[in-house]
């Protein structure tokens, strides 16, 4: 099982709801891309050390890491939003080299084996179960989480069962206009 020590950085940009789920359990986003119109939430307020946008924050990232429920929910969006990184997409069902926008491996190993390989520099790391997998393993060192303004109930969650308790150092805080409250993290040493 690969761990760190490693030459690339490992960072999570993903949101949630104030319940911790990152869609609905049948893979819904609606409630994050479609938000109700609501003019009663507080002034927007960027905080000290504010967390970068996602535009900021993907401008260094060489490399997207994700797995196949996340990816095939990508495609249901009629574009595709990571033209400026490689992708590679962990699965042990698709087909290698059937789309040809991402690298299929199958499994967190060969993901790491590909990065070395290719020199990945920030690796941006997506989805509730490879992100569980990553931070379980040592590979993350920030998280970027925003929170909507509602409570799903049931979903799909952001974590899974972790094999240890991880701390997190508190970095910087903003809000939205829309409700949105994002936080960014830096992982206490181990």
């Amino acid at each position: 099982m690969r761990t760190a020590p490693r030459d690339w950085t490992g960072l999570v940009f993903i949101a949630t709801s104030v319940d911790g789920y990152i869609a609905q359990p049948d893979g819904g986003l609606d409630w994050l891309t479609d938000p109700p119109a609501e003019s009663r939430h507080a002034a927007a307020h960027a905080g000290e050390d504010a967390p970068p946008d996602y535009d900021a924050f993907t401008e260094g990232v060489s490399h997207l890491v994700m797995g196949r429920a996340t990816y095939e929910k990508v495609l249901t969006f009629g574009f595709w939003p990571y033209e400026h990184f490689r992708t590679v997409v962990i699965s042990t069902t698709l087909t290698p080299g059937r789309d040809e926008r991402i690298t299929v491996v199958a499994s967190v190993d060969d993901a790491c084996a590909l990065l070395d390989e290719e020199h990945a520099t920030q690796v941006y790391v997506d989805g509730g179960q490879v992100v569980t997998e990553f931070l379980g393993r040592g590979l993350i060192d920030e998280l970027v989480i925003s929170r909507a303004p509602v409570i799903l109930g049931d979903g799909l969650p952001l974590f899974h069962r972790m094999p240890a308790e991880t701390r997190l150092i508190h970095l910087g805080t903003s809000t939205t206009d829309s409700g949105m409250t994002t936080t960014r993290y830096r992982l206490a040493a181990r």
